[in-house]
Formats: C-alpha cells, structure tokens, sequence
C-alpha cells in the first residue's frame, strides 16, 4: 500500500538523505588526497586505493541488494546499510593509518550498497503508481547531484577544516535517517525463510565484480596489462562472469536472478544506464582535472561552477516526473536529453587556455538539464515491466550496471587522454623548428623578452626553450581533453536508436512490489 500526506514525504526525504551520503562520498574524497596522503605518510598510488576499495566494495553489493532486502526484509536491510555506513564514517574519520582507512573505506562501500538500490525501492512502493515519475525524479536528484557536489563539500572541507571531517559530517545526517527509517518505513515480510543460500553464486559475483572493477580503477595508472596483477584479474573477471551467469542460470534460488533479463525493456535499459554512468561520471571526472590542471582553478572553485548545472537538474526533476506522469513519452525526453548532452559535450571541446568561469556556465547549464532529462525516463524504461520481487533485483543490477558504467567511462577516458596527449604532443612538436617562421618568430620574441629582464643572452634562451615547451603541454593537454568531451558525447548521441527498442507506455504505472 502507498504512503499518504506528510508520512509519505517523510519517507521521502529519508530515502533520497540516506542515498545522498552513499553518493556524495564516491566523490568527496577526490579533492582531499593530498592531505590525507600527506597526513598519514603514504603514497599517491596507495592513497588511491581509498576510491578504488569503497567502489569495488559499492558495485559488488549493488547486485545482491535485492536478494539480501528480501531476506532480511527491505526495512532492516535498509536500516542496517545506514548504521554501518554511520559508523564505518566515524571509524574513517579516526583512522591512524593507510591500511585501517582502506578497510574501513570498504566496509562503507559494501553498506553504500545497499543505500541506493533498497531506498529505490522503498521510495517506489511509498509512492502511488501514477505518482511513481515523480517519485523516481526525487530519487533521481540525489543519483545525479550527488557525484557533481561531492567535488565541492570536499573542497570546501579540505580548505576550511582537517580531512576526517569529510566524514565526520556523514554521521548526525546518518542518526537522524535511521532514527526516521526506524519510525516511519514499514515493515516488510522476510522472503527465502529456510531456502539455501547460494554460496557459490555470492563468492562468483565478489570476485568477478571485484576484480572487474579494480581492473577499470586502477588499469590505466598501472599501464594495463604490462602489470601482471591487472593481467590477473582480467582474466579473473572474464571467467568469473562467465561462471557466475552459468551458477545464476542453474540453480533454483540464486542471489542475482537473470531471468528478468526476458524483459526486453529491462535488457535495453542495462546498457542506456552504463551510457549514463559512463557520460555522468567520465564528465564529472575530467572537467575538474581540466579545470584544476590547465586553467589553474581551485578545488573549490571547480565545485563552484558545477553547481550551477546541479542546481537546474535539481529543479527539473519534480517537472520531468509531471511529465511522464501526463503520458510524454520517456523515449522523448531521453533523447532529448542525450542531445542535450552532445551539444554540452562540443561546446566544451571548444574550450582554450584563455576561458574563464563565464565561459563554461551555459554548457554546464545544458549538461543539468540533459542529465535531468536522462536519468527519470531511463530508469522508468528499465523497470516499467518488474513486478514483485524483480524489482528489488531489477533495481540493483540497473544502479551497478550506472555505476560501472561511470568506472568504464573514467577509464576510457583516461586512458584516451593519456593516447591522445602522445599523439597530439608530436604533431606540435613537428612545427617546433628553426625552418617554421612562427616558430622562430615567437621564440626570438621570448628571448628579447628575458633579456629586458636583465637575463645574458645564454640564459635568455634556455628560459625561452623552457617556456616553449611549457606551452607545448600546455596546447597538448588542451586538445587531449577536447577529444575526451568530444567522444564522450558522441557516445551518448550514437545510443539515441536504443531507446526505441524499449517500450512506449503512456501513463506509465510503474509496477511496485506486492507487500
């Protein structure tokens, strides 16, 4: 039965607060590397390992969340994932070293979890079906908001107080979300009572997963496969897919159920939320390191042009569930949104060393409005044929299918920008000689320049060749990144003909789950 009047927005609120946490903290640490690693003495590479625990931790629970909401009842589930969360934030918070800070990272992926996909549901079966749009849209803020603000809480944090209180602020919001789920989410029926656990199918899915995304995370700083342990788990993570579909496929209670795969709606909107992830995430990611790296912005200043952009997405989305929930068609608005995307991702790509903040304030704008565009209908389109308890499954392996859709995307881009930044600086370098008259133009220009500085001619020079082949990076990193904004969009605009696939359902119902 759906929720009314003030107890329904109650819910609401503690849902969409207690995902927020789980979501802003896939971001919030980015920013504070440099203190923590300086803090505790370690280098960057273990440093990173912080992120790459807490999203190995985060995409191996997503999938089982359904399976473990439906056993241990999705209330407790829900209400568990929340306290440990809470205090695995304070046990970060008072970390002594490296090692306790990475397990306890972990500890608080593998509660995130079972945050986003168990609030999903809840949040789907407090709503009532001609108000699940909006419902889906409120849920939505906290899925696309919080990986773009996480950048600027961390900031904000990092320069005005010490590290530990990035997660120090998780634990009063964490209180009072489970205090609120405590009183005012019902209760719902333990399922499986008695049926065997699959064992088997659990271990398959952690190391398959695993590996995978430890693969995606750290690949590229590990120059791939020339490192063995990369070598590994590739491997590891092919054959463990591989034997983790046959395990699902053949035994009577599995902990993933495959079989609503046979949703043709639900199969399509798999790939559409790795397309998601991949441009939501691979954005977010890059257009800092840009910002931070060639134009000389601050962390707090990068978070401060995102919000912009964050703040629109937040405002469309009550609208875009009004939308579908008077019969606008989600392939529509997804499409829109896609384009939307695409035309924020080519503006970008025309970006310089000499843009400032005014200059990225429409893009971005478009990017919130896309990205609001994108994330409601797509999920309404994966999940408008579940019923029952495919929902809680339903939700699960969408939200882990968004999430290693942003780890692919982050590789991937990383990966180009590293390949491309190769190919670009000796292409530049080709027209860096004595018989080019710009060339020789700009650096005679440079020398004078020093020598009215009091430099000798000697000296004149060899500053000069150092500052050429400081604008050198410089011109290469700049057109490196504009091939990362301009593929990623065209990414997003080359899966427009897979919405089309999916169902086209006017007045969408969405199905909630019989309890």
């Amino acid at each position: 039965m759906a929720e009314k009047g003030l107890k329904k927005w109650v819910i609401t609120i503690t849902v969409i607060t207690a995902a927020l946490l789980e979501l802003i903290d896939t971001t919030i640490v980015n920013v504070s590397m440099p203190q923590i690693q300086g803090n505790l003495g370690a280098t960057l590479e273990d440093v990173a390992w912080i992120t790459t625990g807490y999203a190995v931790a985060n995409v191996i629970i997503l999938p089982m969340s359904g399976w473990l909401g439906s056993r241990l009842g999705r209330k407790n589930y829900f209400l568990l994932s929340i306290i440990i969360f809470t205090i695995a934030s304070f046990l970060c918070g008072n970390a002594t070293n490296l090692n306790e800070l990475i397990i306890f990272r972990i500890i608080q992926g593998l509660a995130g979890g079972g945050l986003i996909s168990t609030g999903q549901a809840i949040l789907l079966e407090t709503w009532p079906r001609e108000e699940v749009g909006t419902a889906t849209a409120l849920f939505g803020l906290g899925a696309v908001v919080g990986p773009t603000v996480g950048p600027t809480i961390g900031g904000y944090i990092t320069d005005h107080f010490s590290w530990p209180w990035i997660f120090y602020v998780n634990i009063p919001v964490g209180i009072l979300a489970a205090y609120c789920t405590y009183l005012f989410i019902k209760e719902t029926p333990r399922e499986g009572k008695g049926q065997p656990i699959d064992w088997w199918g659990i271990v398959l899915l952690a190391v398959s997963v695993g590996s995978l995304q430890t693969v995606l995370e750290k690949g590229e700083s590990e120059d791939w496969f020339a490192t063995p342990y990369i070598t590994f788990l590739s491997v590891t993570s092919v054959l463990g897919v591989l034997l983790f579909i046959w395990r699902e496929m053949s035994t009577d209670h599995p902990v993933v159920n495959f079989k609503i795969l046979r949703h043709r709606s639900f199969s399509v909107g798999m790939f559409t939320s790795f397309i998601l992830g991949f441009g939501l995430y691979g954005t977010v990611f890059v257009f800092p390191v840009f910002c931070q790296t060639l134009l000389g912005f601050s962390a707090q200043q990068t978070g401060e042009i995102l919000f912009p952009g964050g703040l629109v997405t937040i405002i469309m989305m009550p609208f875009i569930g009004i939308m579908l929930k008077k019969g606008v068609p989600a392939q529509f608005m997804a499409t829109a949104g896609m384009f939307l995307f695409y035309v924020f991702s080519t503006m970008l790509s025309k970006s310089t060393l000499s843009s400032g903040t005014s200059d990225f304030f429409l893009p971005l704008i478009i990017r919130g409005a896309g990205m609001a565009l994108l994330f409601v209908p797509l999920t309404t389109l994966a999940i408008q044929d579940l019923k029952g308890p495919e929902l809680g499954q339903g939700t699960g392996l969408n939200n882990m299918m968004r999430q290693l859709g942003g780890s692919f995307g982050i590789a991937a881009l990383t990966t180009l920008i590293h390949v491309r930044q190769g190919f670009h600086r000796s292409v530049l370098l080709e027209n860096v000689n004595i018989y080019n008259p710009a060339y020789v133009e700009k650096i005679n220009m440079m020398i004078r320049g020093f020598i009215s500085k009091g430099y000798s001619l000697l000296d004149a020079q060899h500053l000069a060749l150092k500052a050429m082949e400081g604008t050198v990076i410089r011109q290469t990193l700049l057109l490196t990144f504009t091939d990362a904004y301009w593929i990623a969009g065209v990414i997003m605009l080359c899966c427009i003909p897979l919405l089309y696939l999916q169902k086209f359902k006017r007045n969408v119902a969405m199905p909630v789950d019989a309890h």
